[in-house]
């Protein structure tokens, strides 16, 4: 099983993208093809053999991960599986790749891993960084209805079968997004505990676009997938948390204006998941309302 690696960065964090690299290079099996995407900066001081690409401006994470996806073939083809890693996170042991490669092997219907991210300074795994709703406990590996987008790994089949990440989204829920439409199509999802990737802990909320874009996502991530019943449901549910967790004066109004946006843009193609497959969502433990 042939595997590639996927690396975006905006050239801010040159010594993580080297150590990152290098835990790459350092992986038990067969070496792993890796392509660094420049997104609206040029890649340099990586090591001999990785290829690049540099953009000339900044697509965004699913926008520049798309771009790494086709280096690889039409919908990555070229390789059984892609790793896409954060440019500031790294794989502190080097049997990870053998692990995603047995995963694969031995479940034909996996269609994307979902790895643990551990700070690596205190080896602890955030609520949020567990893609799904009973996160108490990270070490409890299991089947999920989404994955973590910067530490992760997918079947390049999945991909040429419903298409790459929502360049529209430009950050936020663009993983979700493709997580239904894999589900949709009879894929399976894993959240594996012992594939792990270092990064340290951050808010996300350290994007300035964070409220903004979360909530005009999340609008069209509903226009896109649910059938029709559902999408006040899934809206009203988010609106209501979102009221709950008391954002700044800020915030809200960044989030209310990306809610409106969600509305009046457009939100590219609508394929409404089959009622079977909300079923299938919530037998895995995440009906499609939260």
């Amino acid at each position: 099983m042939k595997l590639g690696a996927v690396v975006i960065t905006m050239g801010n964090r040159p010594d993580d993208l080297r150590a990152l690299l290098d835990s790459v290079a350092r992986q038990e099996g067969e070496p792993i093809e890796v392509v660094v995407v420049g997104n609206g900066a040029p890649v340099t001081g990586v090591p001999e053999g990785v290829r690049t690409i540099d953009l000339p401006e900044n697509l965004g994470i699913p926008g520049g991960r798309n771009v790494g996806i086709e280096a690889f073939g039409p919908g990555g083809t070229d390789v059984d599986v892609l790793l896409f890693l954060d440019d500031d996170g790294l794989l502190p042991n080097t049997d990870t790749a053998e692990l995603v490669r047995q995963a694969f092997t031995a479940d034909p219907k996996l269609g994307i891993v979902s790895f643990r991210i551990a700070d690596p300074e205190t080896g602890l795994t955030q609520r949020r960084h567990v893609p799904r709703l009973r996160a108490s406990d990270p070490m409890r590996s299991s089947r999920v209805t989404t994955f973590l987008g910067g530490a992760n790994a997918v079947r390049t089949k999945v991909m040429a079968e419903v298409g790459g990440l929502p360049a529209e989204f430009f950050y936020a829920h663009e993983e979700t997004d493709l997580a239904w439409r894999a589900l949709d199509a009879g894929w399976m999802i894993d959240y594996r505990s012992d594939m792990v990737l270092h990064h340290p802990t951050t808010p996300p909320s350290r994007h300035a676009s964070y409220h903004f874009n979360v909530a005009r996502n999340r609008v069209w991530l509903a226009r896109r997938n649910l059938p029709a019943p559902l999408i006040p449901l899934y809206l009203g549910i988010w609106l209501l948390l979102t009221l709950a967790r008391r954002p700044s004066a800020a915030g809200l109004k960044a989030w209310f204006g990306g809610f409106k946006a969600g509305w009046t843009t457009p939100c590219g193609p609508r394929r409404p998941m089959k009622w079977r497959t909300v079923w299938r969502l919530t037998r895995l433990g995440r009906p499609p309302v939260i």
